[in-house]
C-alpha cells in the first residue's frame, strides 16, 4: 500500500466527552480507521470514490467486532453522531428488514428490457449502502460459482449494496436470458483532487446498449436499452460524469460473462482502456467499435451446448448452441439476431460444433432407418 493510504488509515483511539442537558458526563471511546488485517491476512479496509470503507469478512451473522465498528465508523460520519447511534440502538420497537422479492420468473411474453429495467428496480428496492461497511465481501479474483453463491446471499439477507455487490447481483438474475450480454464497465474520475472508482454492468441485447448498478446518482447507474452503439453508451456516461463536475480519468470495459452459474471461469474485468484526457473522440470511437465486435461476436462464435442453463425466449424458435472462446456460452434463437448474415453464420457454426462432437455416421443411422422410407426426426444440439 501505498503510504498515502497509509496515513490515511493511520489513527490514535480518543476519548470523546459529551455533556447532556443534566450535566451528565458521558465518555464515549472512537475508533477510528486503522490498518487491521483478517484471519487470511487481507486488509478489512477498502477504497470506493475517494472514501475508505470496512469490508465485513465475517459472514453472516456478523460477529460482534464487525458489529461495533460499523456503529463507530456511522457515529462519525453522521451529521447527529453517537445521538443517532443512540436513538437506533436502544430503540426496542424497530421495524424487521423487509425482504425483497428478487425478479428471477419471467413470463415468455416479458421483452427483455421490461425485464432488465425490473433487475435494475429490484436493486433500488435494496437500496445505496450508506453505512460505510460492506456488508459482503467482493473478490474479483474469484470464479464464477463463487460469486454466484454469493448473490444468493444478497438475496437472501436483503441488506443494501454498493456498487461492486451490484454487479455480482446483475449478473445473477439475468443469468439464461436470451441474446443478453452482461460485462464490467469501470470508471476512475477526478473531483477537488480526490479519486473516485465507480463500477456498473454493461447490458446489449439486439443492437441497443445499456447498464445496470448502484450509485448515490441516478444519472451514474441505470442506462435503459436505447443506446445505438457502446460508443455512444459511454460518451454518454461522461457527460452524466461531467455534469456533477467529474473529469473522467480512465474508462475500462471487460469481457462478456458467461451465463453458466457453475462455471468456475473469472470475470474479466479490463480488455480495453480508454484515457479520454489523452485520447479524442474519434480515437475512442475506433476502440469502441472493435470492442462492440468483440462482444457481439462472443453470443455465437465457436460455441458449444452448456446443459442445466434455462433460458428465457420471448420468441418460440429453433435453438442453436454456441460456444465463446473462453467460456461456455448460451443457447441463441434464429429470431433473437438482428441481421439475416448473424443468422445464416450462427446456423454455419452450429452445424459445425455439432458434426465435429457427433460420433454417429451414416452407416451407424443406417441400421436405424429405413432407406425406403423418409422418417421425420430432430437433433436436439
Amino acid at each position: 500500500m501505498s503510504s498515502k493510504v497509509k496515513d490515511r488509515m493511520s489513527h490514535t483511539d480518543s476519548i470523546v466527552k459529551k455533556e447532556k442537558d443534566d450535566d451528565e458526563c458521558i465518555t464515549i471511546r472512537v475508533k477510528t480507521v486503522k490498518s487491521s488485517k483478517s484471519r487470511n491476512g487481507e486488509e478489512d479496509v477498502q477504497e470506493e470514490n475517494g472514501v475508505l470503507f470496512w469490508v465485513n469478512k465475517s459472514g453472516f451473522p456478523i460477529d460482534n467486532k464487525t458489529w461495533e465498528r460499523m456503529w463507530d465508523h456511522v457515529a462519525k460520519i453522521h451529521p447527529d453522531s453517537f445521538d443517532m447511534v443512540r436513538k437506533i440502538r436502544n430503540s426496542g420497537d424497530l421495524p424487521q428488514v423487509p425482504f425483497q422479492p428478487p425478479p428471477i420468473n419471467f413470463p415468455s411474453s416479458t421483452p427483455v428490457s421490461e425485464r432488465i429495467e425490473k433487475v435494475q428496480n429490484y436493486m433500488r428496492n435494496l437500496q445505496y449502502n450508506h453505512t460505510g461497511t460492506q456488508f459482503y465481501e467482493v473478490r474479483k479474483n474469484r470464479p464464477i460459482s463463487g460469486l454466484m453463491d454469493l448473490a444468493r446471499e444478497m438475496i437472501k439477507e436483503s441488506l443494501p449494496i454498493k456498487c461492486l455487490e451490484a454487479i455480482i447481483l446483475g449478473i445473477f438474475l439475468t443469468n439464461g436470458m436470451l441474446g443478453v450480454e452482461r460485462f464490467p464497465i469501470s470508471f476512475k474520475s477526478v473531483f477537488n483532487g480526490n479519486v473516485h472508482r465507480h463500477v456498473v454492468l454493461g447490458i446489449y441485447y439486439s443492437g441497443r446498449w445499456g447498464t445496470i448498478g448502484m450509485s448515490r446518482r441516478e444519472e451514474l447507474m441505470y442506462k435503459p436499452l436505447v443506446f445505438k452503439s457502446l460508443a455512444d453508451l459511454m460518451f454518454d456516461y461522461e457527460k452524466s460524469y461531467n455534469h456533477f463536475y467529474h473529469e473522467v480519468k480512465k474508462m475500462k470495459i471487460g469481457l462478456p460473462a458467461p451465463h453458466d452459474p457453475h462455471s468456475y471461469e473469472f470475470i474479466n474485468w479490463k480488455t480495453l482502456t480508454l484515457t479520454p484526457g489523452k485520447q479524442n473522440k474519434k480515437e475512442m470511437t475506433k476502440d469502441l467499435e472493435h470492442m462492440a465486435k468483440e462482444i457481439r461476436l462472443k453470443a455465437y462464435h465457436n460455441s458449444e451446448p452448456t446443459p442445466g442453463i434455462t433460458l428465457y425466449s420471448a420468441r418460440k424458435a429453433k435453438s442453436y448452441s454456441t460456444h465463446q472462446c473462453q467460456s461456455p456460452r448460451k443457447t441463441y434463437s434464429t429470431a433473437e439476431f438482428p441481421y439475416e448474415s448473424n443468422t445464416q453464420r450462427s446456423i454455419r457454426e452450429a452445424t459445425k460444433v455439432y458434426r465435429s462432437q457427433t460420433s454417429i455416421n451414416a452407416e451407424y443411422l443406417k441400421k436405424f432407418t429405413s432407406t425406403n422410407e423418409s422418417a421425420d426426426y430432430q437433433l436436439r444440439i
